[in-house]
C-alpha cells in the first residue's frame, strides 16, 4: 500500500541534502538534463514549497553520497564502489538510442528527441535490491508510458526488451576475456502492461541534478515495485516483440533470478530471507512490503499468476 501523506508537506521537511530548496532552479536543472532550452542562467526565486506527488513516498530520503557511491553496476566492477571510482571518464553525451521491433516509429533516435515533448516528473520512490538492501530516492525523468506511446507498438506487442551499451573502452568489466562477471551487453523486458505502469519511469536525473555516471546516465529503467536488478542502466536499444524476453540475470541464473523481479518477502531468494531488509544509513532491518509497498498500483497487473513459481 502506498503511504498516504499530507498534500502540503514542503520538500525542506524530506530533503536532507537541502537539493530542492528552489523550484525554480530545479527547473533550470532538469531542462538542461533534457536540453530543451538554451544554456543561460535563471534568477533565482525565493524558496517555494513543493508537493509530494501521487507516487511519491514521504519516507526520509537516502543521502545523495549514499546513492551515488553504493552501487551495483557491474560493467565497471563488482564491488559497491566501483561504479563511481571507475565511471569518470564515461561520456554520455552525445547519446543515441535504437527503437526496433514491432512498432510503428522505429529508428535511431537522439536521447534529446526520445524525450521531447515529454514533461520531466519528480518521483520519490522506495527502491529494495534483491540483496536485501534498500534506499528512498528522488528520481527525475519522464513516464515510460509516454514515450512507448511516442513509438507506437502495434497491437501485436506484448513485451519490451531493453538494451545496455557495449563499450569496451568505456566499460573495464566488458575487456574481460575470462572470469567474466555477466555475458554483455546486460538485457532486461517488460510487459508491455508494466512498461505502461504508471509507476515506470525512464530517469534522467536524482535529487534536482543529472544522472551520475554511476547510476546509469544518461537514461535508466526505473520500475520500483521491481528489485533494482530491473533497472538497466545507459539503455542503448528499445525492441518491440510478442514474445518474452530472457533477461540477463534469469540468464545467468534461473534459479535465483526470475523474468518479473517482483519484491515478494514471501519468495525467498536461495541463498537469503527477503523477508527483511536493511534501509542504508539504518541499523536495523524492516518487514519487506509487498511489491516495495505499491501493491494498490500493480497487484491487478498479476491476477491469477503464481508469483512464488513467476517470481
Amino acid at each position: 500500500m502506498l503511504i498516504q501523506r499530507a498534500s502540503d508537506i514542503p520538500s525542506s521537511e524530506i530533503t536532507p541534502e537541502n537539493l530542492y530548496h528552489n523550484r525554480r532552479e530545479f527547473i533550470k536543472t532538469a531542462s538542461a538534463v533534457l536540453g530543451i532550452v538554451a544554456a543561460g542562467s535563471i534568477t533565482s526565486a525565493e524558496p517555494q514549497a513543493k508537493k509530494l506527488g501521487p507516487y511519491d513516498t514521504a519516507e526520509k530520503l537516502t543521502p545523495y553520497e549514499d546513492i551515488t557511491h553504493y552501487n551495483n553496476y557491474y560493467e565497471f566492477g563488482i564491488d559497491k564502489s566501483d561504479p563511481e571510482r571507475n565511471s569518470k571518464k564515461f561520456q554520455p553525451k552525445p547519446w543515441t538510442v535504437k527503437v526496433e521491433g514491432m512498432c510503428s516509429k522505429p529508428g535511431s533516435y537522439a536521447f534529446e528527441d526520445l524525450i521531447k515533448g515529454i514533461t520531466v516528473e519528480e518521483r520519490i520512490y522506495r527502491m529494495r535490491c534483491v540483496e536485501a538492501w534498500s534506499m528512498v530516492i528522488p528520481w527525475q525523468g519522464v513516464p515510460l508510458a509516454d514515450v512507448i506511446k511516442k513509438l507506437e507498438p502495434t497491437s501485436s506487442a506484448k513485451y519490451v526488451e531493453f538494451k545496455t551499451l557495449v563499450d569496451q573502452n568505456q566499460y573495464p568489466e566488458q575487456r574481460r576475456s575470462f572470469f567474466k562477471v555477466l555475458d554483455w551487453p546486460y538485457f532486461e523486458g517488460l510487459r508491455l502492461d508494466e512498461a505502461t505502469n504508471p509507476l515506470a519511469l525512464f530517469a534522467t536525473g536524482l535529487y534536482g541534478k543529472p544522472l551520475p555516471n554511476q547510476n546509469g546516465a544518461p537514461l535508466r529503467l526505473v520500475t520500483p515495485w521491481k528489485y533494482g536488478f530491473k533497472g538497466i542502466k545507459a539503455i542503448v536499444n528499445i525492441r518491440f516483440t510478442d514474445k518474452q524476453p530472457l533477461n540477463t540475470w534469469q540468464q545467468q541464473a534461473a534459479n535465483e533470478y526470475g523474468f518479473y523481479a517482483n519484491v515478494n518477502p514471501k519468495v525467498d531468494h536461495p541463498r537469503w530471507t527477503q523477508a527483511q531488509e536493511r534501509r542504508i544509513g539504518e541499523f536495523f532491518k524492516r518487514a519487506t512490503l509487498m511489491f516495495n509497498g505499491y501493491s494498490e498500483q500493480v497487484a491487478r497487473m498479476y491476477e491469477g499468476l503464481d508469483l512464488r513459481k513467476n517470481y
